[in-house]
């Protein structure tokens, strides 16, 4: 298992979600990350998903 952070923003840019996601590889954590997005309807917002640095989703 791998840390994954999901981090939501607003458009002032303030933080609105920084949560870490424990996934098995990157299209777990996608699929968990997108999930959590839709749950708390941030999927519009500007947010991101990232492991070690690698970009794993985004949406501006």
């Amino acid at each position: 298992m791998a840390d994954y952070y999901l981090t939501v923003y607003d458009q002032s840019g303030e933080q609105l979600l920084n949560e870490t996601i424990q996934a098995a590889n990157d299209e777990e954590a996608k699929k968990v990350g997108e999930q959590k997005l839709a749950e708390g309807n941030y999927s519009e917002h500007t947010h991101r998903l990232t492991r070690a640095g690698k970009l794993i989703l985004f949406h501006r």
